[in-house]
C-alpha cells in the first residue's frame, strides 16, 4: 500500500510560504507524500497537478484573504474533472466564521491560528480512511 500523498501550496498572489513549508515537512515526518507546488498558484494548476500526481488530499496555505475568491473555482473544477479529492486549507485568517462557511461550501477541513500543527495529519488520515 502506498503512503498518502498530499499536495501542499497556496492560491494567487499570496505570498506567505512559511506555513505551507512547515506543514510539508510535518506530514513528511509523519509518513506522509507531498507534492509542493509552493507560492503563485491558480485552481487550474492545483487540479492539473492533483490528478497528475494522483494526490489523495489537496492542502492550500492561507495567509491572505485570496482563498475566499479562488475555493469556489477549485470546488468546481475537480467536480467538473470528476476528481473526488477533500480540500483542506489551513491559514492564520481563517476565522471560525470562515471555517464554518467553507466547509458549508464543500471545503473538507479548516485549520485556524489555534489550531495545533499535530491535528493536521490526523486530520488528513481519517478523511482519506472515510472516502
Amino acid at each position: 500500500m502506498r503512503p498518502l500523498r498530499v499536495l501542499i501550496g497556496t492560491l494567487g498572489l499570496d505570498q506567505h510560504e512559511v506555513g505551507a513549508v512547515a506543514v510539508a515537512r510535518q506530514l513528511r515526518d509523519a509518513g506522509i507524500e507531498v507534492v509542493y507546488l509552493g507560492r503563485f498558484n491558480l485552481p487550474p494548476a492545483i487540479v492539473k497537478t492533483a490528478a497528475d500526481e494522483a494526490v489523495d488530499v489537496i492542502g492550500l496555505s492561507c495567509h491572505s484573504w485570496e482563498y475566499l475568491y479562488y475555493v469556489d473555482e477549485l470546488l468546481g473544477l475537480l467536480r467538473e474533472h470528476g476528481l473526488q479529492i477533500p480540500v483542506v486549507l489551513g491559514g492564520s485568517v481563517i476565522t471560525a466564521a470562515d471555517a464554518r462557511a467553507l466547509e458549508a461550501r464543500g471545503v473538507a477541513a479548516t485549520f485556524g491560528p489555534t489550531s495545533a500543527m499535530n491535528e493536521i495529519p490526523e486530520a488528513i488520515r481519517r478523511l482519506v480512511a472515510s472516502r
